[in-house]
């Protein structure tokens, strides 16, 4: 019985404290037009803080990812204070560009505490606990990382009613008085995390005469071209995600189910939360985790074929039929966005062994700081400089447009299919 609580208390429960709070940096859609109003500069301009968060996120977790290896309680406690300090200093600076509007160091401010600080918490503290559950969990480490980093895709689900409930109910200036009041409870959360937060008695590192070399070294155990393979496929799956679920919205409003669009986002945020529990947990009982890859890319390419072929966006209004294919696109690439998170961590270990995965995953998470940065910005590129802004519904959106945005992922997705069947070897499950 001792065993089976240590499991929970000292691996489960402090990852989901630290992934469901770190994870809220998926609710920015829920207040960055706030921030752009209160602050008096525009949604586009406020929306890099966004992606600066994402950016430094998978850079923290790549430079970072020895720290993690060798003290993952210094790492979670780096977690917990910039993490929290960064929301405290969006908070602050937000306030100061409401007394000076239209005030640079104001959004300056936001993007170096959103971004930078917020998202050295984000990389440390989405990393820490990952491998701690996979040592509690040996026989079943894609269930373990699928609950920790299900936190993650579910903090949004969970969040978002809280946040719009707090941005009405604070009243003037509730968009900066939310973030003081978040700051607090998110570091109570991630505090009590990092205290509990341990290994498996008995675990002894792997000794290596450096860390760096025994990392290099780890990763000369099998052809290069396997690992650059899983770490392109992990960029494009997160690069599709980002690109359709940024367009999501107005995909759902140009099929006339723009007064559904928050139940929906918040469905499309369980499937995300689902499909990195459900593929994860799935994993486990296959031979070759890189399967769970195939299947995701092949759901992913089949789902957005289907909405081009019948051009669903532009036709789906009153269509019963092509609703259903729009929505099953949505729901499906959010599952398989999801999914290829959670099973990224264990697919490692099967190839490289549990020695360094911590480093070797934030290495790996590097592919998420740039997807970070190329997904949005693809798509939206995409939708304004292809197709036209006509009038759907009373809103001005671009079917044309969207259906653009998945070609291009389609295209994407192919190739990732590629590289998961030639380029990925087989996994030796050396973990």
């Amino acid at each position: 019985m001792k065993n089976i609580q240590n499991k929970w208390i000292r691996g489960a429960i402090p990852a989901l404290l630290l992934h469901c709070s770190i994870g809220t940096v998926y609710c920015w859609s829920i207040f960055s037009q706030e921030i752009a109003d209160y602050i008096g500069f525009s949604k586009g301009a406020v929306e890099w803080a966004f992606s600066f968060a994402i950016f430094f996120l998978g850079m923290s977790a790549a430079f970072l990812g020895g720290l993690v290896e060798k003290n993952i309680h210094k790492s979670s406690l780096i977690a917990s204070i910039t993490f929290a300090l960064g929301m405290a200093g969006t908070g602050f600076f937000i306030w100061y560009g409401g007394n000076n509007p239209h005030s640079v160091l104001s959004l300056v401010g936001i993007y170096i505490s959103y971004g930078f600080i917020m998202g050295i918490g984000l990389g440390t503290g989405y990393l820490s606990p990952v491998k701690t559950l996979m040592l509690w969990f040996k026989d079943k480490k894609g269930l373990a990382t699928g609950l920790a980093v299900a936190g993650f895709g579910a903090a949004k689900a969970i969040a978002s009613p809280i946040m719009s409930r707090m941005l009405t109910s604070l009243g003037e200036g509730g968009v900066y008085k939310m973030f003081y009041i978040l700051a607090c409870v998110y570091f109570v959360m991630m505090f009590i995390g990092h205290l509990i937060l341990a290994k498996p008695e008995g675990w002894v590192e792997p000794q290596t005469k450096s860390k760096d070399e025994g990392i290099i070294a780890t990763l000369k155990t099998e052809p290069i071209a396997s690992y650059i393979g899983i770490w392109l496929m992990f960029y494009i799956n997160i690069t599709c995600g980002l690109a359709i679920i940024s367009q999501e919205k107005m995909i759902v409003k140009c099929v006339g189910l723009g007064a559904f669009a928050g139940i929906i986002s918040t469905v499309s945020a369980l499937f995300n939360a689902g499909g990195r529990l459900g593929f994860s947990a799935w994993a486990d009982k296959l031979k070759d985790r890189n399967t769970i890859y195939k299947l995701i890319f092949t759901l992913s390419i089949v789902s957005t074929v289907i909405v081009l072929c019948t051009k669903g966006i532009a036709n789906g209004a009153g269509n019963t039929l092509l609703i259903i294919f729009v929505l099953a696109l949505i729901f499906i690439v959010n599952a398989g966005y999801g999914g290829g998170f959670s099973n990224v961590p264990t697919l490692l270990s099967d190839h490289y062994g549990m020695g360094n995965i911590s480093a070797i995953h934030g290495i790996t998470l590097s592919a998420w700081a740039f997807a970070g940065l190329t997904g949005n910005q693809m798509a939206s590129y995409i939708v304004k400089h292809t197709g036209a802004f006509i009038d759907v519904h009373g809103v001005q959106a671009n079917p044309t447009g969207y259906q653009n945005v998945l070609i291009v992922t389609t295209i994407l997705y192919a190739v990732a299919m590629c590289l998961s069947c030639f380029l990925v070897r087989p996994m030796s499950k050396k973990g």
